[in-house]
């Protein structure tokens, strides 16, 4: 399989190596993995990237329920905040291996921790409309 990531230079796209193993349905590897690439992305900001849902130790089915619930929910608002900061406010700084150096949801968490717990932080833009969609 060869994919292709963002290098330094604004919409160059350089082709990157990749070796893709297929023992069943081999026409429909790449898109499964990539389906598969962003659930496991999703998973790495829930529990390791800024939500570190593993760290409550929690063990009731009903609580860990709510628990995800909320933290997909926060998930999401980070992205979409990460995203329009990125794409309107400030570009994400791209590394010399071309990957960002810093996710989309780890820059709108900063933001919108930085609202919340900083007072005399004044952001250029709304990152509560994003929980309102409008």
């Amino acid at each position: 399989m060869i994919d292709s990531y963002v290098c330094s230079v604004p919409n160059v796209r350089v082709p990157e190596l990749q070796i893709l193993i297929c023992y069943n349905r081999p026409e429909a590897a790449v898109a499964t993995y990539k389906r598969r690439w962003q659930i496991e992305t999703c998973f790495r900001a829930m529990k390791s990237s800024g939500f570190n849902i593993e760290d409550t130790h929690l063990r009731d089915i009903d609580r860990i329920a709510r628990l995800t619930a909320m933290v997909c929910v926060a998930l999401v608002w980070a992205y979409l905040v990460g995203e329009h900061k990125d794409m309107n406010v400030k570009a994400i700084r791209i590394l010399k291996h071309g990957k960002r150096a810093k996710s989309l949801v780890k820059y709108g968490l900063e933001e919108i921790a930085n609202v919340l717990l900083r007072p005399l932080y004044k952001p250029k833009f709304d990152i509560f409309k994003f929980l309102s969609c409008t």
